[in-house]
């Protein structure tokens, strides 16, 4: 039985309607309810729902957190025991497109030593439009997490790219490397 850890942000993925404002935002996370729509063989999902905020109004302390989550949920080589743990599937960050690469590049930086592989995923549209990425992503992404080498990467529209070096390209709506 592999083992993911799905860490929920917000970002546009997670973003819902309210009819009677006019307007998308995070409210609270809708994870659960794409989880559910997809088929995990052998795979269970541990959600833990961090905060629900669009990436550009993320802070340095929001950061924080998610990393000191990562740093939890998997660890790095330099534990006693890599071994004990019973983890193992990786990690899934759902996050907000803007900013995502701002908390991949500091993941990549301060975690060095990560003993699974960490993959950040969000979506150019929310969920609840029509024509979303958003359940495109979530599968590779958590697909992504199980099969990767240790690392932080972004999983988004058919590729995996790792960090650093990885840059959204607004003209295009995904992410690109760059040198």
């Amino acid at each position: 039985m592999r083992h993911v850890t799905l860490i929920t942000t917000g970002g546009t993925i997670e973003k819902t309607y309210d009819e009677a404002t006019g307007t998308l935002d995070n409210r609270r996370s809708i994870v659960r309810r794409m989880l559910r729509r997809l088929r995990l063989e052998d795979t269970v999902v541990h959600t833990v729902e961090l905060m629900s905020k669009d990436s550009l109004l993320m802070t340095d302390d929001d950061r924080a957190r998610i990393l000191e989550v990562v740093r939890a949920t998997c660890g790095t080589h330099s534990r006693p025991d890599p071994t004990a743990s019973t983890h193992n599937g990786g990690v899934v960050i759902l996050h907000g497109t803007d900013t995502l690469c701002t908390t991949g590049d500091l993941l990549h930086q301060r975690l060095p030593d990560l003993a699974e592989a960490v993959v950040l995923t969000g979506a150019m549209r929310p969920y609840e439009m029509t024509r979303s990425d958003a359940l495109q992503n979530l599968t590779e992404a958590v697909f992504a997490a199980g099969m990767l080498p240790p690392g932080v990467y972004v999983a988004a529209h058919g590729r995996v790219l790792k960090f650093p070096g990885v840059r959204k390209d607004r003209d295009r709506g995904t992410f690109v490397r760059v040198s």
